[in-house]
């Protein structure tokens, strides 16, 4: 972020994980659907029969049908229509050519601070009206509303959030291995070998999308580097030729720099998408390809649309280990922004801003939402309910996903900046001089923008 201090990443989380994921699957999976046919409006909405809206949204498979039932909600109580339209993973050049086109959506979903605030400076994004601000100050905390916000004004609510710093295991691997969750890298990246003996390949990643590199680099950085250099580095007030990410490419070099360690070798990796690294690991729960992934809480939708493993038995979770003193949670979240200042967009941002919207998603589950007055008892199950709890009880002291600070150039386009360059080193791990040069280089050029 460039234009204020980036608001702080919880670690409170940490601990909350380790509760969230021993609970896996201990409650009932349709729970949260009771919460939903007992619940009753909490905001008013305007009538709005005969007016077509369009949301632009990166989401896809199990979890756009989960987001088109929000929107038939809206639909159902307004009168108005929503089409939703998918934007590729490159959500800024989508909207941004549809907004130099003439022809934007009504609303878009936005899955980076960096781009929120870029659309904002060039008056691309109109600011939230009355209403919709009025119930994002009634359900969520100051530091998410400063999230969505740009030089005093809120354009943004963070609809959807994800705890971006967790490990997906095959609960037959690790049994047939004898190893058990790890706290620390160390004792992670030798469970690793320890699998890679036993048979399975141990470690499912998903280098074909760069994201997810910089997921596995900011979890090191941060619980290695600590909160400070974090922030310093997301703003770009050090740069990528620094020492403490010298210390975190050697550290990932510890797992990447083997490539019996991943599934493929670094070859397999780079071609993995993520939807795959997770099928990798858990669709053939007896003889699987990979004994464990690592990513977010979203890593459930695949598990439950994908595979026929159960989570809390077949799949199981626990926190990211810590490479420092305390254990790293990472945060991320799509932002709804109006794009078109008219009554419908407004009325759209206003319901997504309600608990209303949120129940109705966290009922289906692979969803947490930072709205801090959506009752737990919406959510499918104990462990979803426990994240989001944790979630919500950080209050304004968390740390975002640092690519999503960054301008879009740098952190969120596919065969550039970040991504390209975390990539290459995933493909040659033994340059880490090369790999900083070039994400100086790539970070230099996007920040002077």
């Amino acid at each position: 972020m460039r234009n204020s201090r980036a608001p702080r990443t919880a670690l409170a989380l940490a601990s909350a994980a380790a509760l969230t994921l021993t609970a896996a699957g201990c409650a009932a999976e349709d729970e949260g659907s009771e919460w939903a046919a007992a619940h009753r409006p909490t905001v008013e909405l305007p009538q709005l029969k005969g007016e077509k809206l369009q949301v632009a949204a990166v989401w896809t498979g199990d979890e756009q049908k989960n987001f088109r039932k929000v929107l038939d909600e809206f639909e159902k109580r307004t009168g108005a229509k929503v089409e939703f339209v998918p934007t590729g993973d490159n959500v800024a050049t989508y909207i941004g050519s549809k907004i130099e086109g003439g022809s934007p959506p009504d609303v878009a979903m936005l899955p980076q601070v960096g781009v929120l605030r870029e659309f904002a400076k060039k008056g691309w994004l109109k600011p939230l009206g009355k209403q919709a601000l009025a119930e994002s100050r009634k359900n969520f905390a100051k530091g998410w509303r400063e999230l969505g916000s740009y030089e005093g004004k809120q354009y943004g609510i963070y609809y959807k959030a994800a705890n971006k710093s967790l490990i997906w295991y095959n609960t037959q691997a690790f049994e047939d291995a004898g190893v058990k969750e790890a706290e620390d890298w160390k004792s992670f990246v030798k469970d690793a070998e320890t699998l890679s003996d036993s048979g399975v390949d141990p470690v499912s990643v998903g280098g074909a999308d760069g994201w997810t590199l910089t997921d596995w680099f900011e979890n090191v950085y941060l619980s290695q580097a600590g909160p400070e250099k974090y922030d310093q580095l997301a703003e770009h007030k050090i740069k990528w030729t620094d020492p403490s990410v010298t210390k975190a490419l050697k550290t990932l070099q510890e797992l990447w720099g083997k490539g019996h360690l991943l599934a493929g070798g670094n070859q397999g990796a780079l071609q993995t998408d993520f939807p795959k690294s997770v099928t990798q690991t858990f669709g053939n729960l007896a003889s699987p390809q990979a004994a464990l992934v690592f990513e977010a809480d979203f890593v459930g939708v695949n598990i439950e649309g994908d595979t026929k493993a159960r989570i809390g038995k077949d799949a199981q979770v626990y926190p990211f280990p810590k490479v420092g003193a305390k254990p790293p949670v990472v945060t991320a979240g799509d932002a709804a922004a109006v794009l078109k200042n008219s009554k419908g967009a407004q009325a759209l941002a206003t319901f997504l801003a309600s608990e209303d919207a949120a129940g109705i998603w966290a009922a289906e589950g692979g969803y947490v939402s930072p709205n801090k007055e959506l009752d737990l008892s919406a959510y499918p199950n104990q462990p979803q309910r426990e994240i989001a709890k944790a979630l919500v009880g950080a209050g304004n002291d968390f740390r975002f996903d640092m690519s999503d600070q960054a301008p879009a150039a740098f952190g969120g386009t596919k065969g550039e900046g970040e991504w390209k360059a975390l990539q290459d080193f995933l493909k040659n791990p033994e340059d880490i001089e090369g790999t900083q040069r070039a994400l100086e280089k790539a970070a230099a050029k996007a920040y002077e923008k």
